[in-house]
């Protein structure tokens, strides 16, 4: 008999902090979840029946943990006891599994007790903090604090920036006037001068320019060089998290949840139901040996000998306390080939499944190869000062893993594609120049980070772990400290007042260091190093004390400091309304508040019509865990149209229907089965705010 337990059926206490702090022994008391009740009833009965039970919870610190609370809350006698784990849901997987049960590493089951016991200290003892001080119903983490001052840090930065003009100087070069290839070359070097050419105005500049005038330009070096890239390694969770968020725009908890559907499986007709992919919460880039055989095996019979290595590829992981019993992200079976199984997936089930697929396929391929050219070439100036110019080209010489999968970065541009073609050339040509030209150009600002960049610097600076990051960025946004704009983060109002309190008055402990020693000492009673109450009381005696500090030094925070402003004008009293954050999300109120207690919702118009009745469409949160946006008419309850994906003002072009976003670039019809690539328009981005 197979029992499901639903995730966690024990936690502690919502009605109180649950952990025992007055002798510092941190003992936690577990309450059953409410819900979990009827479930624990059932497993109960369930145990009493069975002459063996396996316990079969995810192969991570949460599935240890509540395979540990199952005991106790299943009353499970320990001579019955028997830990399975696989890292993908397969036949041979989990026969295996069953054929080597364990016992229940209690390691494990006391990291994420210690990271459980420490969350919920940090929650229960600063938030009142923000309660007192801020203003009631806001959160502090001892993680998403420290999110939000990266992202405040990062805009801070960006906004402050001061951009340095500087300009550069070109020259469009051929070989002779026959010849068809023309190409261009920047000016690098002055004789006499540094790196700094001192072209820092256009007065420097076109000094240079007017030296050069009708200079003779010829080949002063060619240097050809053979050029590699290596592919990248498997998927782990955040690099999965990070290049599906740049490819297709998904955020961490949509590539989480459809990751998981992949994992659990999913029914593929005559074949029945199969997990497609391995467990997708780990840090490891190890692959199973069977896995590479079988790559190499398909790599072989699908793309020949050429894209076959002399050996397997191996991969060492970066990430610190990386567990190398897991495995990363990979088909259970490359045979089941994103297009074989296409059918009996959804659109974004394709899209993960095909992304890992590839990123798998191209673990296994030889490097690309890319012939390089760089020419240096010469010019005298009138002053008699020569002026170095150079060219690169690249050319790709074997695609190598390329044939399948092309790496993708937020904010860095491929230097080693083809984009500049070079004619033959050897040291001493001339070369006609046609044209000489200056470019003014300015230093960019620090770009604001998305969700995959800042997954990305949560993971180098130690900070999380696979199974936090997509909570992290949902949290975040919930409680309304971040928000997007153009898939970056920028801090709300209310997200710096925080900041602002917490980096003021418990900076020993929401630092980037501090946290990021937590995590580790984590990984350390995880593998038995450290044992778990020492670390907590040594993190617990000094924050306690900041707290206790905190309730004298620290002033309330203005009511203005945190209320947003908006154009919008009470019809009560005629004072200006501004915007809050409550339960729901954001909403007008009278700045008047106490005395005026006018308040009404805050409704985003878009310029798009209902399909249905053709009143305007608005962007309206739906009320719930999460508050997730969706779109409406704005002439509900008598039109009840809906969707819970972004409209587009552009109509369908083959019936003119309403098109919807349907991924990055992707929109689909919502009335026919219209499905194409769309650029999101002004009308649709640029939301206009009214109230109702």
């Amino acid at each position: 008999v197979a029992k499901a337990s639903m995730g966690h059926i024990r936690d502690l206490p919502k009605k109180n902090m649950g952990v025992k702090i007055d002798d510092l022994s941190f003992t936690p008391t577990y309450s059953l979840i409410p819900d979990r009740r009827k479930i624990i009833d059932d497993l109960r009965a369930a145990v009493k029946q069975a002459d063996n039970v396996y316990l079969a919870t995810d192969p991570d610190r949460e599935g240890e943990a509540i395979a540990w609370h199952l005991i106790a809350a299943a009353k499970i006698d320990s001579k019955k006891i028997k830990r399975v784990v696989f890292h993908e849901i397969t036949k041979d997987a989990v026969q295996h599994a069953f054929d080597n049960p364990r016992e229940v590493d209690h390691n494990l089951v006391s990291a994420q007790q210690a990271r459980r016991i420490l969350d919920r200290l940090v929650g229960y003892e600063l938030s009142p903090v923000l309660w007192k001080k801020v203003r009631k119903g806001l959160s502090a983490g001892r993680v998403q604090s420290l999110a939000v001052k990266l992202v405040i840090e990062r805009e801070i930065e960006h906004n402050d920036f001061v951009p340095r003009e500087y300009w550069s100087i070109s020259a469009t070069l051929l070989k002779d006037k026959l010849d068809k290839i023309v190409f261009e070359a920047k000016l690098t070097a002055i004789e006499g001068l540094g790196k700094d050419l001192g072209l820092d105005n256009e007065q420097n500049t076109q000094a240079v320019l007017s030296d050069i005038g009708n200079a003779e330009f010829n080949v002063k070096n060619v240097t050809k060089k053979q050029t590699t890239r290596k592919p990248p390694p498997p998927f782990i969770t955040s690099t999965l998290q990070q290049d599906a968020s740049r490819k297709f725009r998904f955020t961490a908890s949509n590539t989480m949840r459809v990751a998981q559907q992949l994992y659990e499986g999913l029914d593929l007709g005559a074949e029945g139901s199969a997990g497609l992919i391995t467990y997708m919460r780990t840090d490891s880039t190890n692959v199973a040996k069977s896995a590479i055989i079988e790559t190499t095996e398909f790599i072989k019979n699908q793309y020949g000998e050429k894209y076959l290595l002399p050996k397997p590829r191996v991969y060492k992981t970066k990430v610190k306390g990386a567990q190398e019993a897991h495995e990363a992200i990979r088909p259970t079976s490359i045979f089941n080939t994103p297009e074989k199984i296409k059918k009996h997936l959804s659109n974004d089930q394709y899209r993960l499944y095909k992304l890992i697929w590839n990123r798998m396929i191209c673990t296994q391929m030889p490097d690309a190869l890319f012939d390089q050219t760089k020419l240096e070439i010469s010019a005298n100036g009138k002053s008699g000062k020569e002026y170095v110019f150079a060219s690169v080209g690249t050319v790709l010489k074997f695609d190598g893993y390329r044939t399948v999968y092309m790496e993708s970065d937020d904010d860095a541009k491929d230097v080693l594609d083809d984009k500049n073609k070079l004619p033959n050339l050897d040291k001493g040509d001339d070369l006609d120049c046609s044209n000489i030209s200056k470019d003014q150009h300015f230093t960019e600002a620090p770009p604001l980070y998305t969700e995959a960049t800042l997954i990305k610097l949560l993971e180098e600076k130690g900070i999380g772990r696979p199974s936090t990051y997509a909570a992290i960025m949902t949290v975040i946004q919930d409680r309304y400290y971040v928000q997007k704009t153009n898939n970056r983060f920028v801090s709300t109002k209310l997200g710096r007042v925080v900041n602002t309190l917490l980096t003021q008055h418990f900076a020993d402990t929401l630092n980037v260091g501090f946290t990021a020693k937590l995590e580790a000492d984590l990984d350390e009673i995880a593998s038995g190093e450290k044992e778990w109450v020492p670390v907590i009381k040594e993190f617990y005696v000094p924050f306690h004390d900041l707290i206790k500090k905190s309730e004298t030094g620290v002033e309330r925070v203005p009511r203005s400091e945190i209320d947003e402003e908006s154009s919008e004008v009470c019809e009560a009293c005629e004072r200006p309304m501004v915007i809050k954050v409550g339960r729901y999300g954001r909403f007008l109120s009278c700045s008047g508040f106490p005395e005026c207690k006018t308040a009404r919702p805050i409704v985003v118009v878009l310029e798009v019509n209902c399909p249905e009745c053709a009143s305007k469409l608005v962007e309206k949160q739906r009320r719930g865990r999460g508050n997730k946006t969706f779109y409406g008419c704005s002439g509900y309850p008598e039109c009840n149209f809906a969707t819970n994906r972004k409209p587009i003002s552009e109509p369908c072009p083959e019936c003119t229907g309403l098109l919807v976003m349907w991924g990055k670039d992707r929109a689909r019809c919502v009335k026919c089965s219209y499905k194409g690539t769309v650029k999101q328009d002004e009308k649709t981005t640029e939301l206009i705010e009214v109230t109702s």
